[in-house]
C-alpha cells in the first residue's frame, strides 16, 4: 500500500465541532471524545489510562455490545518501541555496539556499500525503504484482503525490500521512516541471542513485567481476547466494512507484528521511561531526538510530541510513546513525565474518513489537556509514521 494511503496525521487542525463539550461536566471528556470518534464513523474504540477505562461503539458490527476495554489488539508500530528496547539492552550488554556497522552483525544481507549502524536503523536515519514495493505487498484494498494469510520468514521482506530499492538517502543524511529497518533490527535480536524474537521479548520484557496480553504471533493469524473486530472498507460501495481481524502479520515481525492490550502498554511505558528496562545512560540516548517533521521528533525507538506545536494544546506538553497502523487497527500509546499514561485503539484505520481520523485522536490528547481550537488556517503538521 502507498505511503499516501496509510500515514495518519496524530497532531491534525481541531474544528470547532470536533470535540463536544461534556454534558452539565458529568461526562468523562475522553468518553465524549471516544463517541464523537465513533459518531464520525468508527465502529468502535478503546481508551485506558490510570484513572479510565472506557469503550464506545461496537466490538463487532454484525451484533450489538460494545468494546472489551480489557482486551488485546494489534498494536502496529507500537511494537518498535519493544523492538528498540531489546536491541539497547543488548547495547548495555555489549554484545551489541550502537554506533557500530550492522553489516558486522548481519553479514551478506543488506546490498549496500555505505555502511548503516545500529542507531541509524533505530532512529530511521539509515536511508533503508520504507516497505516492500507494491508488486509484493498491498497495490490495493481488495488485495489487504486476499494476502492475509502470506507467510513471511524473518528476512523475507528485507531482502525483497532492499533488492528491489535504492537507499532513500545517504545513511545518517536524513530522517525517513522505514518498516524494513525495523525488520532488520528484530533480525540482529534473533541473531546476536539465537533464539527467536518472540521468546526474546517474553524473556526480557513480557515475563518480568507480567504483561499477559502481550506476545508476538508471527504466523498465528487469530487474535484471542480481542477488544473488538477490526475493519477497513476495501471494497467500493455498495460492499460495507471487511473483517480484518483475523491475519498473519509475520511480514512486519519486528516492525509491527505485536499484539498487546491498553493496560499492558500503559505498564510497558511506565517501566521503560522509568528506568526499569534501561541503564540511565542508554534510555537518555532512546531520548535524543532528531526532526521528524512538524511538531513530532524521533529518538531511538520513541516519539517525542509537543503537543501545543502540534495544535491540541494551549500550553506547551510534551509526550513520548509511539503510534501503530494496521489494517483495522490504530493505535496511539502516549505518556508524560508526569506519570500520566493513555492508550487508545479505534477499528478502522487506513480507510477512515478524515474527520474520524482526527477525532479518534482526541481521546489521547484529552488525556494530557483540554483539546486547543486553532485558527482556520492550522493544518496537520506532525504525521506519525505507519505501518
Amino acid at each position: 500500500m502507498r505511503r499516501s494511503f496509510v500515514a495518519i496525521a496524530c497532531a491534525a487542525l481541531l474544528s470547532a465541532t470536533a470535540f463536544p463539550a461534556a454534558a452539565a461536566g458529568k461526562a468523562d471528556p475522553r468518553q465524549t471524545a471516544m463517541d464523537a470518534a465513533v459518531a464520525a464513523g468508527i465502529p468502535g474504540m478503546v481508551a485506558v489510562a490510570d484513572d479510565f477505562r472506557g469503550a464506545s461503539g461496537v466490538a463487532n458490527i454484525e451484533r450489538p455490545g460494545k468494546p472489551d476495554a480489557s482486551g488485546r489488539w494489534r498494536v502496529a508500530s507500537v511494537s518498535k518501541v519493544f523492538v528498540a528496547t531489546l536491541v539497547l539492552q543488548l547495547v548495555a550488554e555489549k554484545r551489541v555496539g550502537l554506533d557500530e556497522s550492522v553489516q558486522r552483525y548481519l553479514p551478506g544481507l543488506l546490498p549496500y556499500p555505505e555502511p548503516i549502524t545500529v542507531r541509524q536503523l533505530l532512529q530511521h536515519t539509515s536511508g533503508l525503504p520504507r516497505d516492500l514495493l507494491p508488486e509484493d505487498s498491498w497495490a490495493s484494498g481488495p488485495e489487504i484482503d486476499t494476502e492475509r494469510f502470506e507467510h513471511f520468514d524473518s528476512d523475507d521482506e528485507i531482502r525483497l525490500s532492499v533488492t528491489k530499492q535504492l537507499l532513500q538517502f545517504k545513511p545518517g543524511t536524513s530522517w525517513a521512516y522505514s518498516n524494513t529497518g525495523y525488520n532488520v533490527l528484530g533480525l540482529l535480536v534473533e541473531k546476536t541471542t539465537r533464539k527467536p524474537l518472540e521468546r526474546v521479548l517474553a524473556e526480557r520484557i513480557t515475563g518480568p513485567l507480567h504483561l499477559r496480553d502481550t506476545s508476538l504471533p508471527r504466523d498465528f493469524p487469530f487474535l484471542i481476547g480481542a477488544a473488538a473486530r477490526g475493519y477497513e472498507q476495501l471494497y467500493d460501495a455498495p460492499r460495507g466494512l471487511t473483517d480484518v481481524t483475523t491475519y498473519n502479520y509475520s511480514r512486519y515481525f519486528g516492525a509491527g507484528g505485536v499484539v498487546s492490550s491498553g493496560k499492558d502498554l500503559n505498564r510497558f511505558f511506565e517501566a521503560l521511561l522509568g528506568g526499569r528496562l534501561l541503564p540511565a545512560d542508554l534510555l537518555t540516548q532512546m531520548k535524543k531526538t532528531v526532526p521528524a517533521g512538524g511538531a513530532l521528533e524521533y529518538g531511538l525507538g520513541l516519539m517525542k510530541l509537543n503537543l501545543k506545536t502540534a495544535g491540541g494544546c494551549a500550553e506547551d506538553h510534551v509526550i513520548w510513546g509511539h503510534g501503530g497502523d494496521l489494517p483495522g487497527y490504530n493505535t496511539l500509546s502516549f505518556h508524560d513525565e508526569s506519570g500520566k499514561n493513555i492508550s487508545t485503539m479505534a477499528t478502522v484505520d487506513l480507510t477512515a474518513s478524515p474527520d474520524a481520523a482526527l477525532k479518534r485522536q482526541l481521546p489521547m490528547v484529552t488525556e494530557f489537556c483540554a483539546p486547543a481550537v486553532p485558527s482556520a488556517k492550522a493544518a496537520a503538521q506532525a504525521p506519525v509514521p505507519s505501518l
